[in-house]
């Protein structure tokens, strides 16, 4: 529970649109493609300054403007936030926070949000403890914020900020997927807390979604050939059982006991109604099983059933 009162865990739907590349065919796809999602279903909804340098969050806005705002979640980010010459940047004073919240906001059309989460603080880790965590916990007792979290590309800090106590939720990106299981102490410690996890980048960063050839991208940049090797081998045994690979890896970190939620990107209406498709799979016990004993996965617990 919370410092607000809201149980995180019971709000945050399983799954939900990242909208960190929803720009890339442009501003009317970008509002189409969040409009889709939201006809399908989908109830959240997670942006930051930092996409597409605030044009992400304007095209949030405006595609939900004309939907009770009781009937979505949004999380956005502060920290890394859009400078006075338009340009992106760190920030993670107390003026910076509440400057980049009320662009945030004034770009959504929202008179709050939902999960505030302090963005990428890897190398800020004294300022974002001691100036950025109590300014967001402030807005979240004043409701501006319901709930505060952190988002990073690795396990160990928020680890970190775990033991701290006070966050309610983490967003980690691309570590506890069906390709890389290194988290999996950090979501014990949050199972532990009562704290939601949010997992993205489950395709890490396309990997386990496109063709395995070389140069094919895992963590943003080319993969190295022990993933390459290992995807395959994933891959292969997907193919055993008739399982595309990305619905495979849709499924997998949800089946961990710590996670809440996914949020999944798309650039259109189309690829919103196919990862929905490949979420909606149907993939059998054996699968899972097979995995583990070929040690492609490393938590019986996380593996789905036996």
């Amino acid at each position: 529970m919370n410092e607000s009162g809201n149980n995180l865990k019971d709000l945050l739907p399983p799954y939900g649109l990242g909208a960190a590349h929803v720009l890339k065919n442009g501003e009317a796809a970008a509002v189409a493609t969040i409009e889709a999602a939201y006809e399908r279903g989908i109830r959240f909804f997670d942006t930051a300054p930092l996409y597409a340098l605030g044009r992400s969050e304007a095209a949030l806005g405006r595609a939900l403007a004309g939907v009770p705002r009781d009937s979505y979640l949004v999380a956005t980010k502060v920290g890394r936030m859009i400078q006075d010459d338009g340009t992106g940047g760190f920030d993670f004073s107390r003026d910076g926070i509440l400057k980049s919240l009320e662009g945030s906001l004034e770009r959504l059309g929202m008179d709050r949000v939902d999960i505030l989460h302090i963005h990428d603080p890897e190398d800020h880790y004294r300022q974002a403890l001691d100036e950025a965590y109590p300014t967001v916990a402030e807005l979240r007792s004043q409701g501006l914020v319901k709930a505060v979290g952190s988002g990073m590309n690795q396990w160990e800090m928020l680890d970190d900020f775990a033991r701290t106590g006070g966050f309610d939720c983490f967003l980690l990106a691309g570590r506890y997927t069906l390709l890389e299981q290194t988290s999996l102490g950090f979501l014990e410690r949050c199972r532990a807390k009562g704290i939601a996890v949010i997992l993205g980048g489950v395709y890490n960063s396309g990997i386990l979604v496109r063709d395995l050839e070389p140069g094919v991208r895992y963590n943003y940049r080319a993969a190295p050939p022990e993933m390459l090797e290992r995807a395959r081998a994933i891959a292969a045994v997907c193919r055993r059982h008739s399982v595309p690979l990305p619905a495979a890896a849709l499924r997998f970190p949800t089946l961990h006991p710590a996670v809440t939620s996914i949020v999944v990107g798309a650039e259109s209406p189309a690829e919103v109604e196919q990862n929905l498709e490949l979420r909606d799979a149907v993939i059998p016990d054996a699968l899972w099983q097979d995995l583990r004993s070929e040690g492609l996965v490393l938590s019986a617990e996380a593996s789905g059933p036996v």
